[in-house]
């Protein structure tokens, strides 16, 4: 995928091109944390008939970090970015935080998508349903004089598997650290508590819902609801996947989108 950047709404964000131009648009979301580039295994797996267009979202990997982190702002660049790009309508994949970026963009600015894939963002994101929507990274190491040294001290925090995190890793002159600014992921993640079923319900266009069962953050009984109450929904479960389908099963979750793809 080729990086490129464009000024959105004031702000220098990078997005990755994993496509030729004649291939039939995906804007890709990712979700808190991470980075465009984790579409890259999708990208080549849906060329040359599919151009993932993978947005690097504001405070994050190589994009410009920003005053405020809410959902609203979210939306807005995504709107902003398609629009600058002269795309529209195009179908949406987001994970996580990104999906619900998705189903809100389509809520908000229907006209611009054409169809969802939401992968892990769910309807509601409060307490008791998601008994933990923040993750707390602001003791996390700031630097570390290795790569191992950072991903062992990520891990002694009590994440079992740092690699997610790590696609965010740099060397500076000072040491090896993440790109991402753990305060505002603190706070990004805090605005995203909410209660968005209106969203997820105000859009009309077809979607495929992609679950993990495994998941910590979406449980099968949301996924489930948030498939049967909004009309044109296909729900995929993808056994033995969690919270990051995409890489537990890359595979499957290709499959899956591929398929949803050719039934637009």
């Amino acid at each position: 995928m080729i990086e490129r950047f464009a000024t959105v709404r004031g702000l220098r964000l990078a997005w990755l091109d994993g496509g030729p131009d004649g291939g039939t648009p995906v804007l890709a979301l990712h979700g808190h944390f991470g980075r465009a580039r984790c579409f890259a295994p999708l990208a080549a797996r849906l060329a040359p008939g599919y151009r993932v267009i993978a947005l690097e979202q504001r405070g994050h990997g190589h994009s410009d970090r920003a005053d405020g982190y809410g959902p609203d702002e979210y939306v807005e660049d995504a709107a902003a970015f398609l629009r600058g790009r002269g795309l529209g309508p195009v179908v949406v994949l987001g994970h996580s935080m990104g999906g619900v970026v998705a189903f809100r963009l389509a809520a908000r600015h229907p006209e611009l998508v054409r169809a969802l894939i939401v992968e892990e963002g769910g309807a509601d994101n409060r307490p008791p349903e998601v008994p933990h929507p923040v993750l707390d990274v602001r003791g996390w190491p700031r630097r570390a004089a290795t790569l191992d040294g950072l991903r062992r001290a990520i891990e002694a925090r009590g994440m079992p598997d740092a690699g997610y995190f790590l696609e965010s890793a740099v060397e500076r002159p000072d040491g090896w650290g993440l790109l991402f600014d753990h305060d505002d992921m603190v706070a990004s993640q805090r605005a995203l508590i909410g209660d968005w079923w209106a969203d997820w319900l105000g859009s009309s266009c077809p979607a495929l819902l992609v679950h993990g069962p495994e998941s910590f953050v979406l449980p099968t009984a949301t996924a489930r609801a948030m498939a049967a109450r909004r009309p044109g929904t296909v729900l995929r479960e993808l056994p033995g996947c969690g919270h990051w389908a995409h890489d537990d099963d890359p595979v499957a979750f290709a499959g899956a989108v591929r398929e949803f793809l050719a039934t637009l």
